[in-house]
């Protein structure tokens, strides 16, 4: 039985992810009407309190990523104005989004991380923090913004390190661990199958481009890996998502090795992607969910106290 008929789609807002946002709403108020809700897009400014006042929806549908959408700013906006919302709540989103916090939470529950350091970006730019090959990212931002591999026999770090967004003037640098992509999510308590990701022979690894660029990635599901390292991923999927008490929908993105059989989570996104390439709706789609049922449940889930 439907328990929300009037339904806010947030998207847009102002972190580095807002076009990726635009398409995530897009796609799904799209969906939400073809399955029968009264949708409205609400481009998520700084006046969104106001503007949900007027509107009275019966619940938001988060379609926001990155800094203030996913961190748990909008979420804790929200719980104040007593409006259910999809996704996990504010500690969960909050934990999540900060790479180093959420992987002491992951690494407790037993989930395999990537080791590593954070460091000012000077000093990573000045010198190497981890000896090549590493990887330069923000400590809380998604969809591989600003994403450095710096390779092996690197005589210093590139200058692109300069340019990665910093939390308090710190990034964060990890073992670049070779191998595959894999990426594996948890819809309500249910794990899905797992994706290997490829991306197009142009692109040196799974970045922005790849991710949101059609033709960007081929993705292989389910993917062909031995029935040990399959159930290993699903079962830290969902002890991630648990360690860190997430709602809803999240995804799990990992690093694989095969020749060392290495597998490490890299992070937990709980605001994942919902545009036409993305892969939270392809994995629902192995399980004969239409985007449009996908939604649905998402918005009927919603709630607030998460």
């Amino acid at each position: 039985m439907r328990r929300y008929n009037h339904v806010a789609v947030l998207m847009g807002g102002w972190s580095a992810e807002r076009e990726v946002s635009l398409r995530s709403g897009a796609g799904c108020a799209d969906a939400l009407e073809a399955a029968g809700y009264k949708v409205t897009r609400v481009d998520a400014g700084r006046n969104l309190s106001q503007r949900l006042l007027e509107l009275k929806p019966d619940c938001c549908f988060n379609a926001l990523h990155g800094r203030w959408g996913e961190d748990g700013c909008v979420q804790g906006l929200l719980e104040v104005l007593s409006i259910p919302y999809t996704h996990s709540g504010v500690l969960a989103s909050a934990l999540a989004m900060n790479k180093v916090r959420a992987k002491l939470a992951m690494a407790a529950a037993g989930v395999p991380v990537a080791g590593g350091v954070t460091m000012s970006r000077e000093e990573a730019l000045a010198k190497h923090g981890l000896e090549p090959p590493y990887v330069a990212k923000p400590i809380a931002e998604g969809s591989s913004v600003g994403v450095v591999i710096v390779r092996e026999g690197a005589n210093r770090p590139p200058e692109a390190i300069g340019q990665i967004p910093a939390l308090d003037g710190n990034i964060l640098l990890e073992p670049f661990v070779a191998g595959h992509e894999l990426t594996c999510s948890v819809v309500g308590d249910r794990v899905t199958e797992i994706i290997d990701i490829v991306p197009a022979a142009n692109l040196t690894f799974y970045d922005y481009e790849a991710k949101y660029a059609p033709g960007g990635s081929q993705h292989i599901l389910p993917a062909k890996l031995s029935a040990d390292v399959y159930q290993a991923v699903q079962r830290h999927t969902l002890a991630a998502h648990q360690a860190l008490g997430c709602r809803g929908v999240s995804r799990a993105d990992f690093r694989y090795d095969p020749d060392k059989r290495h597998l490490v989570c890299l992070e937990v996104n709980t605001q994942p992607g919902m545009t036409g390439t993305s892969l939270v709706p392809e994995l629902a789609a192995a399980w004969g969910w239409s985007f449009p049922e996908l939604v649905a449940w998402m918005v009927e889930d919603a709630s607030i106290d998460r």
